[in-house]
């Protein structure tokens, strides 16, 4: 099968640090070409991923753009996604067409491909957020019978609007490399526990910080803040006037509610972290938290920490429950206090039943036997649902 993966202008592919959705997109990627699948990249142009083929609009991610004016946010993923369209008649006029696209760009991916009727290959659009922040686009959006949808985990897709349920084809849960190390030993482990998120208030980072002072445990966050990778960078865009990290709502609550608590040993921030340090990272700590106070819908990070045979404390909302085994590769916890008391009991994991459990669930091939599913069924549903072809005015072609 010949795809086209859209993973959109914000991150390369794989991230140098943060980028969940850039992660996903490389472990199953590279899981696909191994099966013989052609699989050419709608990235930035500094992603390093071994491909059939790499398109894009910028030579760098796009990043720490999501927090400025709508207007540039929404024109940058419109750039984007016009090389993505050009690529598709560039293939098909060549006699070389895609057979599916596989779009991770929220909204304006679905929207423009949609737009394109039969005009474009079918379309499976992977759900990579909480779709109440579109609500109105999710109630009202209208595929075509071209563009489908897969969710991520059943409560992300259970909260979704109707009209978006109907064009969901089914579920794959996220999927991570598993063929690390052996857990590391308690005796090889730091006393620290670990964060790796976004550092915002949906990420529950000051409950993390309170939960940890409470329970005398040492606390290392690790993420950007504002779509900024470290206190560097984020000083540096403070100090520039106009600069979209002076408005950015996540850098104004960290500054006000995080910033104050780091004191470089209880709590300290090491910026985003990416590679063999965040494999480190990961191995290292006694847990890794999410404190969050949003419905999680999947939780990349989450899947990352069992792989390493890294216990999980996390509050019990969205995929969470989905994700953890309460009492054997982590704890769920329900409010504040629930969550300090876990972090008491982290020996209580068997790191080694985290691993397999990770191994089990969560490998590359387990993600793209489901999506390999998924792509079947969308050919099907669009060869069965392909609209008619429409008259034309006089003087013109008739368009699909």
């Amino acid at each position: 099968m010949k795809i086209l993966m859209d993973a959109g202008p914000w991150l390369p592919v794989p991230p140098p640090g943060y980028g969940g959705l850039e992660n996903v997109v490389a472990t199953l990627t590279a899981e696909l070409r191994a099966r013989e699948h052609t699989v050419v990249l709608a990235s930035v142009g500094d992603s390093t991923l071994p491909v059939d083929g790499l398109v894009s609009a910028f030579p760098t991610g796009r990043f720490e753009q999501l927090g400025g004016p709508y207007p540039q946010v929404v024109g940058t993923a419109h750039a984007h996604e016009q090389v993505a369209l050009a690529t598709l008649a560039e293939h098909a006029l060549a006699g070389e067409p895609f057979d599916l696209v596989h779009s991770h760009v929220e909204v304006v991916g679905p929207a423009l491909l949609a737009g394109l009727g039969d005009a474009a290959p079918p379309t499976l659009a992977t759900l990579h957020w909480d779709t109440g922040r579109n609500a109105d686009f999710w109630a009202t959006f209208d595929g075509g019978g071209r563009v489908w949808f897969a969710g991520v985990s059943d409560t992300q897709v259970a909260q979704a609007p109707a009209q978006l349920r109907g064009q969901v084809v089914g579920v794959v849960p996220l999927s991570v490399p598993v063929d690390g190390p052996p857990p590391a030993r308690r005796t090889d482990r730091s006393d620290a526990v670990l964060v790796l998120a976004r550092l915002c208030e949906a990420k529950g980072i000051d409950t993390a910080l309170r939960s940890c002072r409470a329970a005398g445990v040492p606390l290392v966050l690790a993420g950007p803040v504002g779509g900024l990778p470290d206190r560097e960078a984020l000083e540096a865009a403070l100090a520039t006037p106009g600069h979209p990290a002076c408005s950015h709502p996540d850098v104004a609550w960290f500054l006000e509610h995080v910033e104050p608590h780091l004191d470089g040993v209880t709590a300290r921030w090491v910026g985003s972290v990416g590679g063999a340090a965040k494999d480190e990272l990961l191995r290292t700590s006694r847990a890794v938290l999410f404190p969050v106070r949003w419905e999680e819908p999947g939780g990349t990070a989450v899947c990352e920490a069992l792989a390493a045979g890294t216990p999980v404390v996390a509050m019990a909302r969205g995929c969470l429950p989905s994700l953890v085994d309460d009492g054997r590769t982590g704890f769920l916890a329900a409010d504040e206090a629930g969550f300090t008391a876990a972090l008491n009991r982290l020996d209580e994991i068997d790191p080694e039943a985290c691993a397999a459990e990770a191994r089990r669930r969560f490998a590359p091939a387990v993600m793209a036997d489901g999506y390999e599913r998924l792509y079947g069924e969308t050919l099907a549903r669009a060869r069965r649902r392909s609209r008619p072809r429409l008259p034309a005015p006089r003087g013109q072609r008739a368009l699909r």
